[in-house]
């Protein structure tokens, strides 16, 4: 029998001295909890993924060599195989090496780059091009790394060589319904090649992305037969024959669903943020609205009540049961909430402001002023209390600039800035059902930016159900708008549609970073001019 086991571990950016010792760490936790043959962590572990371009840092390279020669010294108790960036002169690969009795026993260069969505490896590694196999215990054992096993070609070349057996390390980021991906893509490598697949990958949240791990384990007809936890830290063991068959395990945790998913993504790329940022918690707006509230339960979720503020600024427009509502979620979730009426520094503003804008209507001036000084209250907080401020818009409104730049734009991290509208009621029912905080008024409202008498989005958006499904085929799947009026949706909402979100590029690129969870984020993934005449 050969037991190994798959360190999914949260690694950060640029640590490698502290990655370093997370893999120390967790290797000698491993020979003790269950004397293993072989310890595998995930892609570039020593880094942490992407490290972007502190890859071209001298110091970065020095301390890649150091760590190195810290494995060496160490002589760790068990091999391990783990990833890192190899340089080689001028040339860096995205590699992964095993180290026995503190000396590099075998090494892997990746073959397949990825250069889309959000990746840009060919910006920094170059290609490897040959097979790696190794004996573990016995077994013959090949490597890949994350984008190879998406392929036929590195997976064949390992069984070629020799393989009984595959191990696949990633940096896999999550979006919606990635698990299911995964799992086809890895059954298609295991029916190809006929080996079983162990599959490691990274968790935690890095920037905009977050790594679910949901590390498997596949037999050579593609069945899963051994899955950890999604959004856990953990190390898991598993056995193997002495030919490469996989034991079968009662150890399949069930996949997570859309909602659950989406969530627990959203809540680890908030705490980690905050966290790695070194934030003390974090300051909100919560105006009684679904969105404000959703982005407190999530950073009360992440951070813990003592670390969450949230402030009501109410005007002359906000209803009485927008504050009731908000005030109840405080109360029911343990945040400190404050009360900032805005009324007088609104007065001041348009006092100031009176002989520029004598003889002119009110309009949307006066909306966004509302909205700015809200912004002004959270900064203020912000810089006085070290409280990061959490922004609360939704990518619905993103999309369509339906924001205020310098206002309810303003903050540090925008949680629900990949999460569609009609998605944040359900997360906000999926959050209910674990626990009611959320007010039941606050689900069943129109939603409202309470910046006029009366005021409804429903004034100025088609109603959210159709408006999420243009920018569906419009924003993630880059349909021309006459197939998206073909599909059935009124002409003259879809062009509007399209001019609203081209114009509002400008205000994306201002926007603070979020949670990526879907194919198509802002920011990372879609990236358009700001002027263009297309």
């Amino acid at each position: 029998m050969v037991r190994i086991v798959m360190a999914q571990l949260n690694l950060w950016v640029g640590d490698v001295a502290g990655n370093t010792t997370r893999l120390i760490d967790a290797t000698r936790e491993a020979h003790e909890r269950f004397a293993p043959d072989l310890v595998v962590f995930p892609e570039l572990a020593l880094t942490g993924y992407p490290p972007e371009d502190l890859l071209w840092r001298p110091g970065l390279r020095t301390r890649v060599e150091e760590a190195f020669e810290r494995l060496a010294h160490e002589i760790l108790p068990v091999p391990v195989l783990f990833g890192y960036p190899e340089y080689a002169g001028k040339d860096i690969y995205n590699a992964a090496c095993v180290i026995e009795g503190g000396r590099i026993t075998a090494n892997y260069r990746k073959h397949r780059l990825p250069n889309y969505s959000v990746f840009d490896e060919k910006r920094y590694f170059q290609p490897g091009n040959a097979p790696c196999v190794f004996t573990c215990a016995g077994l013959p054992v090949g490597i890949t790394i994350c984008e190879d096993i998406w392929g036929p070609e590195p997976a064949a070349l390992a069984a070629q060589a020799g393989a009984k057996l595959l191990l696949n390390i990633n940096a896999s980021p999550f979006h919606l319904n990635k698990g299911v991906e995964r799992s086809q893509e890895l059954a298609h490598r295991a029916t190809e090649t006929g080996l079983p697949i162990l599959y490691v990958n990274l968790m935690g949240g890095q920037d905009e992305l977050v790594f679910d791990g949901e590390s498997l384990v596949c037999d050579a007809s593609g069945k899963i037969v051994y899955r950890a936890p999604a959004f856990t830290e953990g190390l898991y063991a598993v056995d193997f024959s002495a030919d490469g068959q996989p034991q079968r395990s009662d150890e399949v945790a069930e996949p997570l669903g859309l909602e659950a998913s989406v969530y627990k993504a959203l809540v680890q790329g908030v705490r980690d943020y905050v966290d790695r940022q070194r934030f003390r918690g974090v300051v909100l707006g919560l105006s009684g609205g679904i969105d404000s509230a959703l982005t407190l339960a999530i950073a009360v979720d992440a951070l813990g009540p003592a670390r969450v503020m949230a402030v009501l600024m109410p005007s002359r427009y906000t209803a009485d049961m927008s504050v009731d509502d908000a005030m109840a979620q405080a109360r029911t979730m343990g945040v400190e909430a404050v009360v900032l009426p805005i009324e007088r520094p609104q007065a001041v503003f348009k006092e100031t402001l009176a002989p520029i804008f004598q003889g002119l209507p009110e309009d949307v001036t006066e909306e966004n002023l509302q909205a700015r000084i809200r912004g002004v209250l959270l900064m203020a907080i912000s810089n006085k209390t070290g409280r990061m401020v959490l922004t609360t818009g939704n990518k619905s409104e993103m999309a369509v600039g339906y924001s205020t730049l310098y206002g309810d734009m303003v903050g540090g991290f925008a949680p629900l800035k990949d999460v569609s509208k009609m998605l944040v009621y359900r997360l906000s029912h999926y959050r209910n059902l674990l626990a009611p905080v959320i007010p039941q008024r606050v689900l069943d409202r129109p939603p409202s930016a309470e910046l006029r008498p009366d005021q409804k989005d429903s004034d100025s958006l088609p109603p959210y159900e159709v408006l999420d499904a243009i920018l569906e085929l419009y924003v993630e799947q880059d349909l021309p708008m006459s197939e998206i009026v073909r599909r059935g949706f009124d002409e003259a909402t879809v062009r509007q549609i399209g001019r609203m979100v081209k114009h509002a590029e400008y205000k994306r690129r201002q926007a603070p970073p979020g949670v990526k969870i879907t194919r198509r984020a802002f920011g990372r993934d879609r990236r358009y001019p700001i002027c263009s005449g297309y």
